[in-house]
Order: structure tokens, then sequence, then C-alpha cells
């Protein structure tokens, strides 16, 4: 019994303890959500006048938020003024310094300014672990804190983020907005711009500048006139001083350094007396130190020369000045809330919105210029503005701080905008521009394409086929180079060069085996090695009827029809044959010499030695020769015919006798069409094709004479085969260029 109890009392005690550590755990959690650990880092004085507000904001809710400030750049250096002193004065406990500032004042030095806070940030940013991370603006020091936090997970919320001025700044601001997941804002531009950046909109607080929340106060404030005394002397009047504060333009640092120097020749010469703050940080600020110093600015009597002024009195000072110089963005953003005249100088701040107050000199290349500037502002009052805020930023922004929820996946997520498809994705365009190079040998023209893949000539060149193998390779790489230099300015990509010849090839090699009586010099000639080592290119070859064939297969007639012939008809007779989706070249590439088909023992010669061939026929030379015959015997011309002496007469003249009704003419075209009729015939009774393509020149006029010959010689199953004329304008063209785009977009022929 006391054994069972002290088991009992074993389990009690265990779900006592379970029990008392789940409250504790729940209160815990309880408590970290009623309390919101904030960290903000601050880098040098401009972004702590921003950061002050909410910071005394978060201080003053210590039930809602845990307050942890980071303190880095060139708050910690004491040539600008050791003003982490002031964030002591202002009662914050600082609970890291991180000396990140490599000394040197140029490009190198910043970059490595990054890089050693990026080696010390993540100790500090562990040991604190905070719930979000605050980061102002768009410093070299804020992107290395952006940077860090982002990779370790932590929630940053960005201030002032969105806006657009000069330098790298607009860089660096815009590369903090990426890695941050919640934005406040200053002004409705910003937010635009951040939603265009396609930033969440629920994650996008437009609150208004922080330190408008002072600004818009300050002229309360009874003892400026001390301050000024203070800061200036004490028998300068109220707008009777000139504030200057200009930086460096990394991106153009030499530039900048004249503008300055610029500057300072004109205040000097206007000789009013002027509060000048030395630059900042950045790349440049070295050499512009050394022009304020040559000219000799810190003894001068009419200028005060200071490394930092506390923001509550810099405010007053701006408040009441006569005007305000530089490139400064306090010029453009805060003194525009007191109505203050600004001349803005360079490209720094180009794009802030400013407001009326503010005169721009883009390009201060003289000193007249600035000085003229000066004579137009100085003195002047302007109406005040609140472009940058109302005086309630910081309750808003803590507002939105408690508001934000930490269940919520971390997880980082763009809004991408619906927009139209893009032309350079959208397939047309990748098929207008992909391109090869055709290269058509006919017996009187050489030919040269810029092909696209939709079957597009895009531009065309056209020579004189030369007598000599030397002079006509020379020809064909003249005329490829310019059509590659043509390619470019056309958008077109070559893929390949395709080359269709008349005769015997082999597609294998690139070797013309034996050419026709029309093309010299033209026998065992190896195109592809020529072309490919001069051009840089793959190169396909293959005979002008193989050739037709394709671009019907490709582009015409022929697309997606797995059986079919092409006969091309021009100054010879040729064609290929597409069996199974296949190119047919033969055992020896003799494959488809169709106008060697013979339909007559006893027809006449044809220009391959043998007698009765279609070519003999049905060719163009066949009909140039029969028309030649005809007038030899005063056979050919009829009314509404002329023909000079010195006119060649050719198969155009017959063709023209027979339709204005010369019977000779007529029955020899006749003739030729029953000629090209009966090989066809053959042709259907050895392969049976679906589709007969009659391509070339000739092919309207011997339409009719095939079907009519089909219809009378054809085997029954045979008379279903389609005939129809091919309407494309380039079929050895086309079929040259087929090769290429087939083979180059993994598809074979």
């Amino acid at each position: 019994m006391p054994q069972s109890v002290q088991v009992r009392n074993t389990h009690e005690l265990y779900y006592l303890k379970t029990q008392r550590a789940q409250e504790k755990m729940e209160r815990s959690e309880k408590g970290s959500k009623q309390r919101l650990r904030v960290c903000v880092a601050t880098c040098n004085r401009a972004d702590y006048s921003k950061l002050a507000p909410i910071m005394f904001g978060i201080k003053s809710q210590p039930e809602i938020f845990d307050l942890e400030v980071v303190v880095l750049g060139s708050h910690l250096i004491d040539d600008y003024g050791n003003t982490f002193r002031m964030i002591e004065q202002d009662e914050f406990d600082i609970g890291s310094k991180l000396h990140t500032i490599v000394r040197g004042e140029d490009e190198a030095a910043m970059v490595e300014s990054v890089g050693l806070a990026l080696v010390k940030l993540p100790d500090v940013l562990q040991r604190l672990a905070p719930d979000i991370l605050l980061v102002h603006g768009d410093r070299f020091d804020a992107l290395a804190l952006a940077t860090a936090a982002s990779l370790m997970n932590i929630r940053i919320l960005h201030l002032e983020g969105g806006e657009v001025s000069g330098t790298i700044d607009d860089s660096i601001r815009h590369a903090i907005s990426k890695l941050a997941h919640y934005h406040a804002v200053c002004t409705r531009s910003a937010e635009r711009h951040l939603i265009s950046m396609c930033e969440d909109h629920s994650h996008i607080l437009l609150a208004g500048c922080p330190s408008y929340d002072k600004l818009l106060s300050a002229h309360k404030r009874d003892d400026y006139a001390d301050i000024i005394k203070s800061w200036i002397g004490d028998e300068v009047k109220e707008q009777d001083y000139i504030v200057a504060l200009q930086h460096p333009v990394t991106t153009d640092i030499k530039n900048s350094i004249k503008i300055y120097e610029l500057m300072l020749d004109a205040i000097i010469s206007f000789n009013k007396k002027t509060l000048i703050l030395f630059p900042n940080i950045d790349a440049g600020s070295k050499e512009m130190v050394r022009v304020m110093r040559r000219k000799g600015i810190e003894q001068h009597p009419k200028f005060r020369a200071v490394k930092h002024v506390p923001f509550d009195q810099f405010i007053q000072l701006i408040a009441h000045a006569g005007c305000m110089i530089g490139n400064s963005s306090c010029g453009v953003r805060e003194a525009g809330a007191f109505g203050t005249p600004v001349i803005n100088l360079g490209t720094r701040q180009t794009g802030r919105e400013t407001g009326e107050n503010v005169l721009h000199v883009r390009d201060a290349d003289t000193h007249n210029k600035i000085y003229h500037a000066l004579e137009l502002q100085f003195g002047k009052r302007y109406p005040c503005s609140k472009i940058y805020g109302d005086g309630n930023a910081v309750q808003r922004i803590l507002k939105f701080l408690q508001a934000i929820d930490l269940s919520e996946p971390l997880q980082k997520k763009f809004c991408f905008p619906l927009v139209k498809e893009c032309i350079s994705q959208d397939i047309d365009h990748i098929l207008e521009t992909q391109s090869a190079l055709a290269v058509d040998l006919g017996g009187t023209n050489l030919r040269v394409g810029i092909v696209s893949m939709k079957g597009k000539v895009v531009k065309k060149y056209i020579q004189l086929n030369p007598k000599t193998f030397g002079e006509r390779i020379e020809l064909i790489l003249t005329m490829c180079k310019q059509a590659m230099v043509d390619a470019v300015h056309l958008n077109c990509r070559i893929l390949g060069v395709g080359v269709s010849t008349g005769g015997r090839v082999n597609p294998q090699e690139g070797v013309v085996l034996h050419s026709t009586k029309l093309i010299n010099e033209w026998s065992s000639v190896d195109i592809r090695t020529p072309l490919s080592s001069a051009l840089h290119l793959p190169v396909w070859v293959d005979n002008d009827g193989n050739c037709a064939a394709l671009a019907e297969k490709k582009f015409g007639h022929g697309k997606g029809v797995e059986n079919f012939v092409t006969i091309i008809t021009g100054t010879g007779i040729g064609g290929g044959i597409i069996q199974h989706n296949e190119l047919i070249h033969g055992s020896t590439f003799c494959a488809a010499e169709l106008g060697h088909i013979v339909v007559s023992l006893e027809g006449p010669e044809c220009m391959c030695g043998s007698h009765g061939c279609i070519e003999a026929y049905s060719s163009g030379l066949a009909l140039q020769r029969e028309a030649k015959r005809l007038h030899d015997e005063d056979l050919l011309l009829v009314e509404g015919m002329t023909l000079n002496n010195k006119e060649q007469v050719n198969a155009v003249h017959l063709i023209n006798a027979a339709r204005l009704g010369n019977s000779k003419a007529e029955s020899a075209l006749h003739t030729a069409g029953t000629a090209l009729g009966l090989g066809i015939v053959n042709i259907l009774h050895m392969i049976n094709p679906s589709l007969v393509i009659l391509s070339g020149v000739l092919a309207e006029h011997y339409e009719n004479p095939v079907r009519q010959v089909i219809s009378q010689r054809a085997l029954d199953s045979a008379q279903g085969t389609k005939i129809m004329i091919s309407e494309l304008e380039d079929p050895a063209l086309l079929g040259a260029a087929s090769m290429v785009l087939d083979y180059t977009t993994r598809r074979t022929y």
C-alpha cells in the first residue's frame, strides 16, 4: 500500500512539474508577445535625426517595446564629431558600439567598411536576437546592416525607402528595400515606387518623415536667437546668414569636388556669414576637406566650420537662415518645412521631391552661376511645405510595429504585377529571329537569303553565277559575309548555312558529286569545308529538287503530309520524294532524279545524254528549243506579239504564243505537259504518294495537262492523288534554310 502511494505521488509530482513548466512557457510567450524586441541601428548624425524620434517613442512605452541600440559607422570617429555622445546625452543605452569605418575616404575604403561591418554584426545580432531591426535610408553602413539581418532571418523595417535621388544612394536604397520586410515611407510617390518594385502593399506604411515631428513645432522655440549667436556669432541676425552643407557624389567624385570649390568661391564673393558643416565620410570627402583648408575656410572671418550640430539646434539654424546651399537631403526635405530658400547643387538629389523653395543648379559649372543663384534666393521666404510629413510619423510607426505579426512566415514575398506577355519571350519573336543563311546555285543566278524560322525571306541577295569554281566560291563567301553583317542589324541570329545546288549531292559529306551542265566546274566539289571554315558556321548541302521538297515539308503544302512528291519545273526538271516523313536520297544519292524519268524511247535528246526524258520535253530549255524551232520556221509570232532582232527567243514566247491562240505553240506546250503527266503517272505507280506538288515557274501551265493525263492513264487506286501548285516563292532558298532550321532545332529531315 505505501508503495502504491509512493508510485502515485511520483506520477502526481511529474504531472505537476510538467504543468508548471507549461504554464511558465505560456507566461513567457505571453510576455514576449507584449514586448516587441526592437533593435535600432544608427550609423551617422543624419540618420540619427530620423531615428531619434522613433527611439524616444519606443522608450516611452516599455510595456510594449524592448529597445536595443547599436551604434556604428562615423558616429565613433573623432574627425566627424564622435556623435555617439549625443545619443548618450539623449539618455539611450547603447548596447553595442561597432568600429566599422576603414579610413581612406575613397571607394575602396567604403567597400572595406561594408565588409568590416558584415564581419562584426553577426555576433551582435545573434546576442541581441531582436524581433525586428530598424534601418534608415541609403548609407553603405545601412546596406551592411540589412544584409546581415536578412541572412540571419531577422525582420527588417526600412525607413525612407522608395525615394529617388542621385548617385549610388539610389542603388543602395533600393537594395535595402529589397532586403527589408516592412517599409515606412515619407511620401505617396515613394509608396508607389515600392509597389512598382513588387513590394507587398500591406507591408508599406505611409508615415511621413519622423524628423518632421520635431520640425513642425520648431518655430515655437524661443531661444533660436541664442542658438544662432552661439554657432555663427553675436552680430548675426535672423535670415542674414547661410548654411552650407555639401557631400561628395561617389559616382562622380572629381566633378563634385569641382562644384564644392565653386560653391566656396561663390559664398566668399557673396560675403555673408556662413555656417559650413564638414562633408560626410563618403569617398571624396577627404579631397573636399583639403579644398576647404586650402581656401582657409576654417580661419575665414565670414565662416564657421563645424563637424556636427545637434539636430534640434541644427533645425533652428536652418529655419531662420537666409539661405541653405549644397546637396544635402536636408535642404530638399527638412528646409521645406520652414520655407527656407535652398540652392541644390549638382546631381546628388536628382529626382527627389521638393517644394518651391528649392532652386536647382544641376550644372553648377561656374562660380557666377552659383553666385547668381545666391542673389536670387538669399533672404526670400517661401510657403511651408509638408511633402515629407505632417508631424504624426512616429505615432504611425509605433502602431505599425505593434501590428507586425511575428507568427507570419519570415520568407519575404514579392507581389509581381500582371504584365502583358513580353515580346522577347513570344514564340513568334523567337521564330522571326532564329534564322538561316540559304544559298541557291542556279544555272543563271547565285542567290543568298536570310530566312527566318517562319519561312520569311528577310533579305535576299542576287548575283550572276560565275563560270569558274574559284570565282563562284569567292562570291558565295562575299555574299554570305555581307548577309551576316546585315543579319545583326535585322535582329536575326544565324544558326547555320544551307546550300541548294543542281546535280547529284552527297549531303552527308557536303560534296557535289556530279553537277548539271548548266553549272560549269561544279563536280567533285566540297562546298561544306570552305564555307564552314570561313563563316564559322555549320553547313548543309543538298540537291535543289530535294531542297524544294524540304521547303514544302516545312513551309508549304507538304506540312504534316507523310508521303508526297515535289516536282520543280524550271530551267531543268527536278524533284524530291518524302516517304514516311523522310527525304529519300537513295544508295548513291541518285534518288528523285525525276526529270530523267524516260517517257518515250524515241524522244528528243536530254542534257543527261539519254533520249525521251521528262526534262527533254518539259523543262524551260526544252520549251525554249521548241520556241526557236517555230520562230526559225516563222510559225511562232501571231497577232499581238513582237520580237526584235536582238531579243533571244525563250520559253516565255512559246507560252505567250499559245495563250494568243498559236496552235503550233499550243501543241508544243500540250506535249510538254503530257510528258510531265506521264512521268508523274509512273511516280504514282512506283511510290504511291498522297500528294504531288508542282513547283517552279512553269507549274501553273502544266497543272491541267497533268490532271488530264492522270485521269486517263493512272490506275484507279492512284486517281485520287492530289495535285497542287506550290505557293512558295523561293522553294530552293527555303529548302536550303530548312536543313539548317530543322537540324538546329533538333528536328531531322
